[in-house]
This record gives structure tokens, sequence and C-alpha cells, in this order.
């Protein structure tokens, strides 16, 4: 059975919750304060998301596999912004440890959808679901 919504993406529901709990972090503590940062990590994790469902929605399979690409390399844009927040002390080794976890745990995510688009779907072009022209 075709998946016929974005949200119904285990991918696209896992970048939720990294973004969800990016926001969490940015709204305590130090990291409140760093403006640079804060909405950088911020704009990382919506793009993760937000890439899964711009691609999906493009109805076509060469699309959805390097809007696909665009949203891991953003999973590994809010490690980096992670690994700078902990080095200058806005946030704890076990909160780096947890988010680093989930970022890691949503780029495996998205690599399998990615693997899942196919190389056949890629050089002909055709519809992901069902019915899209």
């Amino acid at each position: 059975m075709a998946v016929e919504r974005f949200e119904d993406l285990v991918a696209w529901q896992r970048a939720r919750v990294l973004a969800r709990e990016v926001y969490a972090l940015t709204r305590a503590g130090d990291l409140t304060r760093d403006f640079g940062l804060r909405d950088q990590i911020q704009r990382s994790a919506v793009s993760v998301m937000a890439n899964i469902a711009e691609g999906f929605d493009r109805n076509r399979p060469i699309e959805f596999a390097r809007f696909l690409d665009i949203a891991k390399g953003s999973c590994a844009e809010v490690k980096s912004h992670l690994y700078i927040a902990h080095d200058v002390g806005h946030i704890a080794e076990s909160e780096l440890v947890r988010l680093l976890s989930l970022a890691d745990d949503t780029a495996r995510i998205v690599a399998g959808l990615r693997r899942t688009t196919g190389d056949r779907g890629l050089r002909t072009g055709d519809p992901i679901r069902r019915g899209a022209s």
C-alpha cells in the first residue's frame, strides 16, 4: 500500500521529534542568549522535516531522493551545532549524547527511506504514489 501523506512517513515523524527536542533545548539555559547558534540549530532541525515533506509532495522519485539527501545533510548540520553548543558550555554532555543519538537515528531512517526510492525510479522519474502524475 502506497503512503499518501508525508505525515505518515516514519522519517518525517522522527524528524518532527528531533525538531521539537531542539526547540525545547534552545528555550532553556545559555543557548537562549546565543542567538546565532540558537537560530541556526533550529533552522537545521526544521529543515530535516521540511525537506522530507517537500520532496514527498513533489511526486517524483528523483526529486524526493534529492530532498531526502538534503534532509540527511541537515541531520549532520544539527549534530555539528550540538557539538559546538556543548563545546562552549551551553549544553551538558548527557544532553549532547541524547540529541546526537536522536539525530543519528533520524538520519538512519531518512537514509533507509532514500534507499527505497531506488535507482529505477531515479532513472525513469516514476511517480511515488499511485495515481500521481
